[in-house]
């Protein structure tokens, strides 16, 4: 690499991210595929995370509901069923007791509603000053059934696009809490888990491949489906589920709500009748707002959005989220 040093849009999970994982890790680790979660012998999904957002409480969540959906998400993207979660935490002298013990709450009630179980952990205390209040790691496990393989590989032109909600809405809560911003009511994030949500999608749909739109948002799986695939992707503005506090957001400050990171929000790739399906994800708490928002296609090359007005807009891969520690 001819960076010199790391900064914080190496953590972005956007340009930056990815040429950091392909020079410095992937070259050094020889990686066997570069992905949230892998799957590793009898049918067993493997995913390991950090969580390191600021604040780590926020409307919607906190630190600790936030480290076991992250988790449980990635594993549920294989397709897997998550069952087991090991948790690290790592604490600054001088963090509250009260506030350990609220966010310990909140890991055990995410991890119950998930259906998932806290085998393992450790703790970790360092000196005042040496860090920024709690970090928290985990690694999940899960388990696949023998006729899963959702992968890119399998998109093929003519796929449909479906997303199961409003998209920035993580973004905006997190953004709204940390600059004081005092938005009315106070914007919600999504951070949720998907499993259940996913498990029926498979049920009920042809479903090629799914990622969750967390950190670089929706437009960064898009461009990391066509440098993976070669296959053009056009989605329609006027589809795309944004709320309206979201949508100010992002007109006041410049930003763009496809690029924003969420935390309980997928990104599926589905061939064939997806009315079913759709019916299907509406009627699920996590999917009520589910659409499709576009489809894979050889009109173009690259990622575009589709404008009110008919043109298109080329998506293109940013090298850094705007929004450092967001997850």
């Amino acid at each position: 690499m001819k960076d010199e040093i790391i900064t914080l849009g190496h953590g972005s999970g956007a340009g930056l991210t990815k040429k950091l994982i392909n020079e410095i890790f992937d070259k050094n680790f020889k990686l066997p595929t570069l992905d949230d979660a892998v799957e590793i012998e009898n049918r067993t999904v493997v995913t390991t995370d950090a969580h390191v957002i600021k604040p780590i409480f926020f409307p919607g969540g906190d630190i600790g509901k936030l480290s076991v959906t992250g988790t449980v998400n990635d594993v549920s993207m294989k397709g897997a069923i998550p069952k087991y979660l090991l948790i690290t935490y790592i604490i600054e002298e001088g963090f509250p007791i009260k506030d350990l013990k609220k966010i310990t709450e909140s890991v055990q009630e995410a991890a119950e509603e998930a259906n998932v179980k806290i085998i393992a952990g450790d703790t970790k205390v360092v000196e005042r000053g040496k860090a920024d209040g709690i970090y928290i790691t985990t690694t999940g496990i899960g388990f696949l059934s023998k006729n899963i393989n959702l992968t890119s590989k399998n998109i093929q032109n003519g796929d449909k696009i479906i997303v199961n909600g409003t998209i920035g809405d993580h973004t905006v809560a997190i953004i709204n809490a940390r600059e004081n911003l005092n938005l009315t009511p106070a914007p919600q994030s999504d951070c949720a888990s998907l499993n259940n949500l996913v498990q029926l999608m498979l049920k009920s749909g042809n479903i090629k491949f799914i990622r969750d739109a967390t950190r670089g948002g929706v437009a960064t799986i898009l461009n990391e489906v066509f440098e993976d695939t070669g296959l053009g992707i056009i989605i329609n503005e006027e589809d795309i589920p944004i709320k309206e506090n979201v949508e100010a957001v992002c007109g006041l400050l410049g930003l763009d709500a496809l690029y924003m990171a969420n935390e309980g929000k997928l990104v599926s790739f589905v061939s064939g009748n997806s009315s079913i399906l759709l019916e299907e994800m509406k009627n699920h708490k996590q999917g009520k707002n589910s659409t499709i928002i576009g489809e894979v296609t050889n009109e173009v090359k690259g990622v575009y959005l589709r404008t009110s007005i008919g043109g298109l807009r080329p998506l293109m891969m940013l090298d850094s989220d705007p929004l450092p520690r967001i997850c």
